[in-house]
């Protein structure tokens, strides 16, 4: 029968495996074993084995057994052996190649998809401009500070640090009501999503704006949640249109992808819906700090804590692949949410954490914000800009805030724009994919001349029109220039 032995690391500082099997002497089974080993490229050239004495006790054997093993591989050329340096698996030796009877016939590697030329789609912030050097400033005075408990279990509601750090933060920043008990770190918003919809506030019915992410939709339908779509007009979400749901998601700052915030009259109307239905107010602060052309508008969890969950993250001002965000919740929901997050599971690093919590209260992030505002603002203009030259018929909407503008197109060219986009190597976004397949469509935008009659409430459609999504966040700065070229290029013509 078959032993498996494993070396001791603290006598050698590294394990080795061995399988002694077999008939014959001890010796014989010892020699196979470690011949097999090399030959299978599990024991690597350069690799150092284990002195004989190690070995031996690990084993189970005498000493003189594994030097005699040792001794006959050496010869043989598999290992080497030098004063000072021990015996290692000898530079040309190598690993097993099994023999096919067959004629191998080569398989060639099918060529890596290449990615576009120009990423013009929305939803990240610019790459190249993480804060590489405070972040791992702010990293590396959390990992010195960071008292031993932080690398035990830990608190499902995220370290105390960071949700002191945003407490502050978010009051002075977002206008934000809250203390540290009732916020819950998660991963981001679409791990917010899944978490709530464990929970009685996203069970049944969730009215949602008529544009947004189908992936937010898809997640909610998985969840066996189902949403029915808000009409937008020019002062956001036509919050009147509630009925009998029981919750609502909204962008409240900056509508998306369409742009423009929600008018204050039907921020104070959300709330008072939430108040007299019971319900609760679901606000996603995707891009909350980016403003240009106006004044900050303050979340509307500060009108009402008690009926709004605020969810935040650092997913555009920072990076995406931090997965750090946080939900803000009414003090009744934090046990669900929390017994939904479960005890271990679906946690993100606390170091990446306590790194957050500092770059927050250093004030690193602020000033990081200060300066991707300023360039997300010259981009913006530089877009307007080519538009206004070269193709000054098309309509640029929604960049007084956020990350991406709407380019409305002439009728029926969505699909052929951005067909061509795709030949060009652009990728886009096009504004047919943002819609909620529920939400009836109607010719025409309010507030337009030739508008139609709006509809009646029952019907809840939205104005349609052919766009394009476009972010200028994305492409590195020496890249963009080309990428606002190209996109021009495959822009329709004025109609004649």
């Amino acid at each position: 029968m078959a032993k498996s032995w494993v070396n001791s690391a603290e006598r050698i500082g590294s394990d080795l495996h061995l399988e002694l099997s077999g008939p014959g002497s001890t010796r014989a089974a010892l020699i196979d074993a470690l011949r097999e080993a090399v030959r299978s490229g599990r024991l690597t050239p350069g690799t150092r084995l284990p002195p004989y004495r190690s070995l031996a006790a690990d084993l189970g054997v005498a000493r003189n057994t594994v030097a005699d093993a040792y001794a006959e591989l050496v010869a043989e050329g598999w290992l080497t052996a030098r004063q000072g340096s021990g015996t290692q698996v000898a530079e040309r030796a190598e690993p097993l190649r099994p023999q096919r009877k067959h004629v191998r016939v080569p398989v060639k590697t099918p060529p890596r998809a290449r990615g576009p030329r120009h990423d013009l789609r929305q939803g990240t912030p610019d790459a190249s401009t993480f804060p590489r050097a405070a972040w791992l400033a702010s990293y590396r005075r959390a990992l010195q500070e960071a008292p031993n408990e932080v690398f035990g279990p830990g608190d499902p509601a995220g370290r105390v640090e960071l949700r002191e750090a945003l407490t502050e933060y978010l009051a002075r920043a977002r206008g934000v009501r809250t203390e540290p008990g009732r916020i819950v770190i998660c991963s981001g918003f679409a791990h917010a999503l899944r978490l709530l919809s464990r929970t009685p506030v996203l069970r049944g019915t969730l009215a949602v704006e008529a544009y947004g992410l189908p992936f937010h939709r898809e997640l909610l339908a998985d969840a066996g949640v189902r949403t029915v779509p808000l009409p937008l007009d020019e002062h956001g979400a036509d919050v009147s249109r509630l009925a009998r749901e029981r919750a609502v998601l909204l962008t409240p700052a900056h509508q998306f992808p369409t742009g423009g915030p929600l008018h204050a009259e039907r921020r104070a109307a959300v709330v008072d819906w939430a108040r007299a239905r019971g319900g609760v107010v679901l606000e996603d602060d995707y891009d909350g700090e980016f403003r240009y052309d106006r004044r900050p508008v303050g979340a509307v969890q500060g009108l009402d804590p008690e009926r709004v969950i605020f969810v935040g993250s650092v997913s555009k001002s920072l990076s995406p692949a931090l997965r750090l965000g946080w939900m803000v919740l009414p003090e009744r929901h934090v046990a669900d949410v929390l017994a939904a997050k479960g005890e271990r599971e679906a946690w993100v690093s606390v170091l990446d954490q306590l790194s957050l919590a500092d770059f927050l209260s250093s004030g690193s992030y602020d000033r990081h914000v200060r300066r991707m505002r300023q360039r997300y603002r010259s981009r913006r203009d530089r877009l307007v800009a080519a538009l206004a030259e070269h193709a000054p018929h098309i309509e640029v909407t929604g960049v007084a805030a956020g990350l991406h503008a709407v380019l409305r197109l002439p009728p029926g060219t969505e699909r052929s724009v951005l067909k061509a986009a795709t030949w060009a190597g652009i990728a886009l976004d096009g504004l047919a994919e943002f819609q909620h397949p529920q939400a009836p469509r109607t010719p025409g935008t309010p507030g337009t001349p030739g508008t139609p009659k709006a509809p009646e409430p029952s019907e809840a459609a939205v104005p349609a029109y052919d766009g394009l999504v476009v972010g200028y966040a994305t492409p590195s700065e020496h890249a963009y220039g080309a990428a606002l070229d190209a996109l021009c290029r495959v822009l329709p013509p004025e109609a004649g």
